[in-house]
């Protein structure tokens, strides 16, 4: 089995080489100046074209957080039998994508949602993974892992012709054997995109290396329009009046993380007609408080929210948290998590198709703070009892 497998890399390598070997360069790279796709809402995407070719470049401008200014990963797909440019460095793959492997859940949701769940060949962690469409064929599917804890002989078995990857403080560790595989890859940046319409808007990068790129923005058309129209319903609930004030999140091991007041989750909570209480973290990460600290926001919040897996009910989270059992925000009913698309297995629709449907996840919020507004029932969060 290790030599049967030891010879499908030598191969795959060899094939990958022979590919971009064989392949005649054509024109230049700088030549890729013709914007196909400028998002409205991401900024760390762009797709280029070239004048009188079919080929497609899609460049991840900020591929993981904390990427030095100008720091960018190209990837190119070869459309029409064209030749690779001269001066190319990044990624390439003849023709769309027809296999994946996911490394993220979110990045099955947006293939989901321009009905392309058959790509998926393989992903990490799909145990967890909510969606029916990838559970219906889950024993066909390849687990491949995660970071630290790779299964590469399933990612080879799974014959991807690209994999999509995101990275976290530094480049993906993937990427070297990758490239020694000659397994293609494109960083997904959309985890680190700021307005919730970013996030979803990256499933237009997505639907280009599938060539669905039409199918995925008429897709993101709808989201968007039902998004600024909750905004816009929010605005004028709360025109003149006191924003409530939210309160985020519950410890992790001694430490309670609250977002920036830039971040995605924070730019939710105003556009649904909160006030984000942790103000002073405007910084681009989440920051570290006390449980004193914690005690005292909570003593000012209208609304907690986001209390993490494991948590249905208020005896729950008085067990989780003894210190904070007295607090009248709970004895009020104000407490939500958002796990009400819970699997058995520990998986969370929050942040699979949430991510795709962030005029959903508004809704919701808005509901949650002017329950008297919204007649829909909640999509994502569960009110404690």
């Amino acid at each position: 089995m290790k030599h049967a497998n030891k010879l499908t890399i030598i191969l795959m390598v060899i094939s990958q080489l022979m590919f971009i070997n064989c392949k005649k360069h054509e024109g230049n790279v700088s030549d890729f100046n013709k914007v196909i796709y400028s998002p409205e809402y991401a900024d760390g995407f762009e797709i280029l074209g070239a004048e009188g070719r079919e080929s497609i470049l899609i460049r991840s401008k900020r591929p993981w957080q904390g990427a030095p200014d100008g720091t960018v990963r190209d990837f190119i797909i070869l459309r029409g039998n064209e030749s690779l440019p001269e001066g190319f460095i990044g990624e390439v793959i003849e023709n769309n994508a027809e296999r994946i492997v996911c490394m993220s859940s979110g990045h099955i949701a947006m293939l989901s949602a321009i009905g392309a769940t058959e790509c998926v060949v393989g992903g990490s962690n799909l145990n967890y993974v909510t969606s029916p469409e990838i559970q219906s064929r889950r024993e066909n599917l390849k687990e491949v892992g995660h970071e630290g804890a790779m299964d590469y002989e399933s990612l080879i078995a799974a014959r991807p012709d690209l994999v999509l990857l995101y990275g976290v403080n530094s480049s993906n560790p993937m990427e070297g054997k990758l490239k020694e595989l000659g397994i293609p890859y494109i960083y997904i940046g959309d985890y680190l995109e700021e307005n919730p319409l970013g996030k979803a808007e990256w499933m237009v990068a997505i639907g280009e290396c599938i060539g669905k790129r039409k199918d995925a923005i008429e897709n993101f058309r709808p989201i968007k329009d039902n998004y600024n129209k909750m905004k816009c319903l929010a605005e004028s609930i709360c025109a003149g009046k006191q924003h409530p004030k939210i309160m985020l999140n519950i410890p992790y091991g001694d430490a309670w993380f609250m977002p920036p007041v830039g971040s995605y989750m924070a730019n939710l909570i105003k556009d649904a007609g909160g006030d984000y209480l942790y103000s002073k973290n405007t910084s681009s990460e989440s920051e570290s408080i006390s449980k004193e600290e914690a005690r005292m926001l909570l003593s000012r919040a209208d609304f907690w929210i986001n209390l993490g897996p494991g948590i249905s009910n208020l005896d729950q989270l008085r067990r989780t948290i003894p210190q904070m059992a007295d607090m009248q925000i709970m004895s009020a009913g104000k407490v939500y998590n958002n796990t009400l698309r819970s699997t058995e297995a520990g998986g969370n629709d929050f942040y699979e198709s949430g991510i795709i449907n962030p005029d959903l996840v508004l809704r919701d919020l808005i509901k949650i703070m002017y329950p008297e507004k919204i007649s829909e029932d909640f999509t994502y969060y569960l009110p404690l009892q």
